[in-house]
């Protein structure tokens, strides 16, 4: 007899989930590496401050030393403010940088980057040159929405470095890849199995029927991949993040399952009786209302399970910018980026749209941001105090949506981690030495230490004094001595595996490929106009 809820997770894949849909699949490739330099012999980087993604405090001047793609030496050579000796530093390389006043960062882990689709148009170059050019030298793709191949070719590409792109952790959607439904727990459990022999690195949830979950969940474990979900509300009521973290689950996405956890006196959201799931502003308009409905910040029940998902040493990953268009429309819509680097096809994806996921605008409201600022405030107060009970918080920004662009998007959740209340150094070590712990890689990568491969950045003003410099148009600052408005910042390299890259230079190709594609349609340099009918879009993943 078939299973009453074999649909279930289809229903949810045709909806939210972009790996089960066909126009998503198989984006232009990224065409051989023909950018940065090395990775050398012996590479020395001179003079700069080291923010080592441990928590630490900054310290320099120091010199480190690469060989091939590893550190191999990292030396104090004097104090600020006093002339470096050169007895007291390192022998000199095949190469050498300058980076005297700047400061040297570990390589930035997105924890949920999708590497575009066909509907936004967005060529894997672009996508992967985006990050490059923001210091992201490993990005976790939840959910390889242009096909397992495609990913994992990709992902071995770039592993060999023969692309300019990040290290690549493949992620494949529950389900997909696979010629039949998942209608029992040994479905559940040979589907594992199939992805684990495909070479995936982990699985990414969206929901499914309790023992057909923890099946999954437990088969995972057995097989040794990772697991992140984002609880969809289709599910939800069954699963939420508390039940699925007991069962094995590694991180969650976004914030969705948690207040559902957190609920005290309802097992059911607040729906309007006139709610329907497909209907997007229906559905980001009342997902803006839902933190108030459960249990307020430290009383007992938001304090029990906090407690539980910290002693499962369970990660939150919960890409706060995704979501700020919902806070402060203007505020996304008109990014200062979105002229030169936002692709003309992904500006029309991210419009007002009945069918593209995430283009909610039809009539957005006042009344909806302040609900959604609201929801920010008890969402991120549940996220800091997280991380100041010892609990893993990673950075993902989960671009392509809503506004939010590759690259600019994970250096604006930086910006929201520091509004949670995260110090600035405690972001950095969210960005960097946490995500590599919550992917198990954390002894290659994630801090700038002896012994690790040299994924770094390095940047020309301090980021913890301003977040803002680590964007690509850099920040805005004035010149006292000339009088002049300046713009500052923007990484200056990105190391990866020992290849030096000029981040400014990627993000020039970024540019020029965008005014091609404006030139091609016949469209002017600038901001692209909201109120044009945008074409025909698809359904994408969930957010």
């Amino acid at each position: 007899m078939p299973h009453p809820f074999r649909f279930r997770p289809f229903l949810v894949s045709l909806v939210v989930l972009f790996a089960a849909a066909p126009a998503f699949a198989q984006i232009t490739p990224a065409p051989p590496r023909a950018e940065g330099e090395g990775p050398y012999t012996r590479l020395v980087l001179r003079g700069g401050t080291l923010i080592d993604g441990t928590g630490a405090p900054p310290i320099g001047p120091v010199d480190i030393v690469i060989e091939h793609d590893r550190i191999v030496e990292i030396k104090n050579v004097g104090y600020p403010g006093v002339p470096i000796r050169d007895e007291d530093r390192p022998e000199g390389g095949e190469r050498e940088l300058d980076v005297h006043g700047m400061y040297i960062l570990p390589g930035f882990v997105d924890m949920h980057g999708h590497i575009g689709g066909k509907a936004q148009g967005t060529p894997a170059e672009y996508v992967f040159k985006l990050w490059m050019g923001h210091g992201i030298t490993t990005v976790r793709d939840p959910g390889s929405g242009n096909g397992l191949d495609w990913t994992l070719e990709h992902r071995e590409k770039s592993a060999r470095n023969e692309i300019t792109a990040p290290r690549i952790v493949a992620y494949a959607a529950f389900g997909s890849g696979w010629d039949r439904p998942i209608v029992t727990p040994e479905d559940a459990r040979a589907w594992v199995r199939f992805v684990k022999e495909k070479g995936m690195d982990g699985i990414k949830f969206f929901g499914a029927p309790p023992e057909i979950m923890r099946a999954a969940l437990d088969e995972a474990r057995r097989q040794g991949l990772g697991t992140a979900m984002h609880h969809a509300q289709l599910a939800v009521t069954r699963v939420n993040v508390l039940q699925s973290a007991t069962w094995g689950l590694g991180s969650m996405e976004h914030w969705y399952g948690l207040p559902e956890a957190l609920f005290t006196d309802r097992t059911v959201q607040h729906y309007p009786l006139d709610y329907n799931y497909l209907d997007e502003q229906h559905r980001f308009g009342q997902a803006g209302r839902l933190w108030k409905q459960a249990a307020p910040p430290f009383s007992p029940k938001w304090n029990a399970v906090m407690d539980s998902l910290l002693a499962l040493d369970f990660t939150l990953d919960p890409t706060f910018n995704i979501y700020e268009a919902s806070r402060d429309l203007m505020r996304a819509m008109r990014a200062e980026w979105h002229a030169d680097y936002t692709l003309p096809s992904l500006w029309d994806f991210y419009r007002p749209s009945r069918r593209a996921h995430g283009s909610y605008w039809f009539y957005w409201t006042t009344e909806d941001e302040v609900a959604w600022r609201e929801n920010y405030r008890l969402w991120m107060t549940f996220v800091n105090e997280y991380k100041n009970r010892g609990g893993r918080v990673t950075t993902g920004s989960d671009s392509g949506f809503i506004y939010q662009l590759y690259g600019f998007g994970y250096i604006r959740e930086l910006e929201l981690l520091r509004e949670a209340g995260f110090h600035p150094l405690e972001v950095i070590w969210s960005a960097t030495l946490k995500g590599a712990e919550a992917l198990g890689l954390d002894r290659e990568i994630g801090s700038v230490q002896l012994g690790k491969k040299a994924d770094l950045v390095v940047v020309e003003e301090n980021p913890l004094e301003n977040l803002k410099v680590l964007y690509g148009t850099g920040a805005i600052k004035l010149n006292d001595e000339t009088g002049a408005v300046e713009r500052v910042g923007g990484v200056k390299w990105t190391i990866k595996d020992g290849i030096v890259y000029d981040a400014k230079a990627l993000l020039a190709d970024v540019r020029a490929m965008v005014r091609r594609a404006k030139e091609e349609r016949g469209l002017p340099p600038g901001p692209m106009p909201v109120e044009t009918a945008p074409p025909a879009a698809h359904p994408g993943p969930g957010r």
